[in-house]
């Protein structure tokens, strides 16, 4: 999943810096341009919670809710703590670069669940640190539970990080570890935290485990990567549109109850107003009434207002 920018416009200038770099024989310590635009204005609206480790920033953007975000990494991955009187759950746990465990001991002394909005590798990067992981009882989710190193690699390519890696880190070493699952979850499940039920509904589209939380209570969804602000990625092969397209009418149908979404990329808050934009603009992608750009090789870009959706170029274009 990227970030706001064009997809294309970031590959092109990407290819540029580093070319550059490589060329002249030195490190990449400088900024790509992706990041040079960062910190994103709508940071400065939230509550900053200091920790120590300065690969992560914490906001507290909810009652009992914190959203921990990854800013030095193309992907900015939110993963969101979510507090009840007994228990958290902790949704998603990034990129699995810097020590999220000791972020979380900071900001609480519950016992967490692991809970994944899905299983692509930069929501799943700290899994292996924490005892209790439900995950959705779907194949992809159990192929995914296996370590992967390719992708983890990728993700630290050069013009992907911004700034500084964590002291200590092994570039060599990285990759997404194994993790065990303790509990198999499926759609309409729910999770007690004590005071405070979470609720699990089920997303297919962007993965097959794909999935959202909501918090009737406090009137809070979280999207994973359903929703966010910025192109939402709809071209992988474990990629089905049509059922991508039967999740946003069913987030769009809760709108009444919904106060704010969370996201898990880029910008944790968006209002519920999104959900609505989000079904329509998708329905008139797949009927064909928004003409798209080129955004890279085999991909495009279609634009409908606020919302953006990266996708494959279509078969009757190829």
């Amino acid at each position: 999943m990227p970030v706001f920018r064009q997809i294309g416009i970031h590959l092109l200038s990407c290819a540029i810096f580093c070319g550059a770099a490589f060329a002249s024989g030195q490190a990449i310590s400088e900024k790509p341009p992706w990041c040079q635009k960062l910190p994103r204005p709508e940071y400065s609206k939230l509550h900053r919670i200091p920790v120590a480790d300065t690969w992560f920033e914490v906001y507290k953007v909810a009652p009992d809710v914190f959203a921990i975000y990854e800013p030095h990494q193309f992907e900015e991955t939110i993963s969101y703590l979510i507090l009840g009187r007994e228990r958290a759950v902790l949704f998603d746990t990034g990129m699995g670069i810097g020590d999220l465990k000791a972020v979380t001991t900071k900001l609480t002394t519950l016992p967490v669940i692991v809970l994944n909005s899905h299983t692509h590798n930069d929501h799943v990067g700290d899994n292996w640190q924490f005892d209790t992981v439900y995950g959705m009882d779907t194949e992809f989710t159990r192929q995914n539970a296996k370590d992967s190193k390719a992708d983890a690699q990728a993700e630290i390519a050069p013009g992907e990080i911004c700034g500084a890696l964590p002291a200590g880190f092994d570039r060599a070493a990285y990759a997404t570890r194994p993790w065990h699952v303790t509990k198999w979850l499926h759609d309409g499940d729910s999770i007690d935290l004590g005071g405070r039920t979470i609720e699990v509904i089920a997303t297919p589209g962007h993965t097959p485990d794909s999935i959202c939380l909501f918090d009737p209570a406090k009137g809070l969804l979280f999207s994973g990567d359903t929703y966010y602000p910025g192109p939402i990625w709809l071209f992988r092969p474990e990629t089905d549109l049509a059922a991508y397209g039967k999740s946003v009418r069913r987030l769009a149908a809760l709108q009444p109850q919904v106060k704010l979404v969370l996201g898990a990329h880029n910008v944790p808050v968006a209002p519920p107003e999104v959900l609505g934009e989000l079904a329509a603009a998708f329905e008139k992608v797949q009927a064909g009434q928004v003409h798209y750009k080129p955004a890279g090789e085999g991909k495009v870009i279609y634009e409908v207002g606020s919302i953006t959706f990266l996708m494959k170029l279509p078969t009757s274009a190829r």
